[in-house]
């Protein structure tokens, strides 16, 4: 099942014994001793700046605030931390999901988070001001696995639950706008314009039409499940995970 799946992903170490490092494709160990990851050739490194302890629980995603001030992490713990980075001291935890949380996502033009979890709920937080959620979306069947702002419709989230549904909430409605099937693992839109979303399921992503829930690319090339997906900042470039590989597209 989904949560066995995303357990054994970080348990047994597939990402670590079989994912190429995109920093260098030079032979040999580029890790110093002190643990920073190096690529002199290309003239940067990269080096542990900070550490915390999120929970005592499974820690399953975390996102970054566009401004990279805030830092958000969730799991199975059924609570949001939003930690301030230059400390990493938390700001604020966020708590009234009821099963654990598989998604967080801040807005690129709002202070505001997104949540999903196997609670079949999507949540929309103000991020700057402790208290209850803005909205809490209900309508999914079956477990929530992933949500996603759209870069620049402030109103619109969409997510996606294991039985392949995708929804689009307006945050300002509070309701529904849309629903179709198309994705079941991770749903996110393309950055800057966001006129397509790309959505996995199984070992295939579907790249969609927004606005037509047209599918424009069926990417496929995995043999195992896709885990997550993820656009370059430009959403020229596609990379696709699972347990055995990465692609980019």
């Amino acid at each position: 099942n989904q949560l066995a799946d995303m357990d054994r992903f970080v348990e047994d170490g597939s990402l670590d014994d079989n994912v190429e490092s995109f920093l260098s494709h030079e032979d040999g160990d580029q890790r110093d001793t002190v643990g920073r990851c190096m690529d002199v050739s290309k003239g940067f490194t990269f080096a542990e700046v900070n550490s915390v302890r999120a929970s005592t629980s499974k820690v399953t995603c975390c996102h970054f605030s566009l401004d990279g001030k805030m830092l958000a992490s969730a799991g199975h713990d059924k609570k949001a931390v939003i930690w301030h980075t230059d400390t990493m001291k938390p700001k604020t935890t966020l708590e009234e999901h009821t099963a654990m949380i598989t998604d967080v996502r801040f807005s690129p033009n709002l202070p505001r988070l997104a949540t999903s979890s196997f609670d079949k709920t999507v949540r929309v937080w103000d991020a700057d001001n402790k208290g209850y959620s803005l909205r809490n979306f209900i309508g999914h069947s079956s477990m929530i696995t992933s949500v996603d702002f759209h870069p620049n419709k402030d109103d619109l989230i969409c997510s996606c639950d294991d039985d392949g549904e995708i929804r689009y909430w307006s945050i300002n409605n509070g309701t529904c706008s849309r629903v179709y099937k198309g994705g079941s693992t991770q749903t996110r839109f393309q950055p800057r314009v966001g006129k397509y979303l790309a959505a996995s399921s199984a070992n295939v992503v579907s790249v969609l039409d927004v606005e037509t829930q047209a599918c424009r690319h069926s990417l496929q090339g995995h043999t195992n499940q896709i885990n997550s997906v993820c656009w370059d900042a430009s959403g020229d470039f596609l990379a696709t995970v699972s347990e055995d590989m990465v692609k980019v597209w």
